[in-house]
Order: structure tokens, then C-alpha cells, then sequence
């Protein structure tokens, strides 16, 4: 697992970054971001990131608050977890690795909240990305606007956790495993996916100091200042104009609940998509079919 990678800390404005970068290499190779979903880290991608690297300059980041690394104050705006706030850390961060091993742009590939920072990559940096994959995500406002019971009911941490604090945090801090194994274990394909010493990491990020006010911020700044600046960008009648690739499991929420293609297509038109034979967590589900999907569409 991750044989072709050196793991890295990297300061960029108030946090420090944590994750893997594949290994340099002679001739220069095209650089790939790739971003993780909740309650995760980098290092799920483990089943096909070093396939990766025969081909990209792979980086592989913890977003703030989440794995490794830092957890900072927030405000009462949540700017500091909002995804514009998350999206800056990743062009700083590739802007590092760009001087270190020779890019100026790169690819995305982004799953769950990942693909949230993507989203707003994309839209505040447009010039850096050249192409980019969201894994099982629509647009955060449509979802929020669109929500019915049966939405709240099974995406349930979505509003549990932008509640005041410090109920959500009181709670999970009791039990981080318990929160981490019974949400992820509630979907699909269970916890089968997921190899026990990688779901312990998971539970070790989520059990530091900070880490789950950290990650409520996270979701508390999706449902308030994050909306704002996607609504911003509607009424301004912004577009997306980067080539994107949408991908959903057939039988997760996203795909039973929404149309992915299309609420795509509104904010940006040049898009594909279609849906895999899996759940939520794509790359750990239907490794093959995301690797493939990667290589074919970049």
C-alpha cells in the first residue's frame, strides 16, 4: 500500500497539510490531485493510487480538519472550513509541488467532500485545473434545496452535524469509532470494503484533539457560507468551463435521489457521466472501475 509515495507536510496560510505525493521521477509526469470524502482521508484511495503514479505525479492531500492534518479555529462564518477557504489550500499546496516537480496546472479527481472543494476549485481557479472527476456528489445547493424525508433520513449526518455545538461534537468525541463504523457501515456494501487497519486510522484522525469540531465546521460552512457563494455564482451566471467527468454509484443515495448528469450540466455544461455497479465509496467499491475511468478520461 502506497509503495510509490513519500508522505509530506506542507504549511500553506494558517494549516499545515498533510498526505503523499508519489515519488519523483526522471521524466516529468502530469499531476493529479487527489481529494478524499468524509469521514476518510487520503488513504482511500490505497486500492488504485499507486497504479496511478505509472502515469501522473500523484498528490494525495488530507483535507483540514481531516487525517493528518490541522484542525484550526473556526469563526462564527465558518470561513475557515469553507470549501473557498479548502479550495485555496489546494492550489497552494499544488502550487508548491508545481515548483518542486515542474507543473503549472493539474487534474482533480475528488470524491465527497472532496469533490465539494473541487467544486469551488474549480470555480475560483479555473486557470489551474485542466480536467476534473467528482465521485458521487451533486451540487451542495440542489441537494440542500432539494431535501425530503427520505434524503434527511439517509444522508442524517448532514444535519446532525451543523447543529450547534457542542452537541454533535459531545456526542461523536464519545465514540468516534462507533460514528465512523455505523456511517459508513450503514451504506451499500457494508464495511467489506474497507480493511480494518485503514478504518482504525480513520477512527486515530478522528480521535485528536479538535478533529471533530473540525469536522462539523466542515459541514456547518456547507450548509451556510458555502451555499452563499454557490448562490453568488448562479445569479452572476457564472459557468463551469473545465471539462468534468461525473461519477455515481447505482445504488447510493446520490443516484437514487437526484440526476446527477443533469444538475451538473446546469453549472457546467461541458460535462459526462454515468453511474457504477456500487454504493457511495467508489474507489474502494469498484477500484477497477474507477482506475479505468481515470486513465480513459485524462
Amino acid at each position: 500500500m502506497f509503495e510509490t509515495f513519500v508522505k509530506f507536510s506542507v504549511t500553506v496560510g494558517d494549516v499545515e497539510i498533510g498526505g503523499r505525493v508519489s515519488h519523483a521521477t526522471a521524466d516529468p509526469k502530469p499531476a493529479l490531485l487527489l481529494l478524499h470524502g468524509h469521514p476518510e482521508s487520503h488513504l482511500m484511495w490505497h486500492k488504485i493510487a499507486d497504479q496511478l503514479t505509472e502515469h501522473y505525479t500523484v498528490v494525495m492531500p488530507d483535507l483540514r480538519g481531516y487525517g493528518s492534518s490541522g484542525t484550526p479555529a473556526s469563526d462564527p462564518e465558518h470561513h475557515t472550513y469553507s470549501k473557498r477557504t479548502m479550495a485555496r489550500d489546494q492550489a497552494l499546496l499544488m502550487e508548491h509541488f508545481g515548483a518542486e516537480r515542474g507543473f503549472d496546472q493539474f487534474a482533480v479527481c475528488a470524491h465527497d467532500r472532496g469533490a465539494r472543494v473541487a467544486h469551488r476549485l474549480l470555480a475560483d481557479y479555473p486557470h489551474l485545473v485542466t480536467a476534473a472527476m467528482l465521485l458521487d456528489i451533486a451540487p451542495t445547493l440542489d441537494m440542500y434545496e432539494s431535501t425530503d424525508r427520505a434524503f434527511a433520513e439517509a444522508y442524517f449526518h448532514w444535519f446532525f452535524l451543523i447543529q450547534p455545538r457542542p452537541l454533535p461534537e459531545s456526542l461523536i468525541e464519545a465514540n468516534p469509532r462507533a460514528y465512523i463504523e455505523n456511517l459508513m457501515g450503514s451504506r451499500y456494501a457494508g464495511l467489506t470494503p474497507f480493511p480494518r487497519e485503514v478504518l482504525d486510522q480513520y477512527v486515530a484522525a478522528l480521535s485528536r484533539p479538535g478533529a471533530v469540531h473540525a469536522m462539523c465546521e466542515d459541514y456547518r460552512a456547507s450548509s451556510s457560507i458555502d451555499l452563499d457563494h454557490d448562490r453568488q455564482d448562479r445569479s452572476n451566471g457564472f459557468l463551469i468551463t473545465t471539462e468534468l467527468r461525473v461519477l455515481w454509484g447505482q445504488h447510493g443515495v446520490v443516484g437514487k435521489q437526484f440526476d446527477p448528469l443533469s444538475l451538473w450540466r446546469a453549472v457546467a455544461p461541458n460535462v459526462t457521466g454515468r453511474a457504477l455497479d456500487a454504493g457511495h465509496y467508489l474507489p474502494e467499491e469498484a477500484p477497477r472501475d474507477v482506475l479505468n475511468e481515470i486513465l480513459k478520461f485524462l
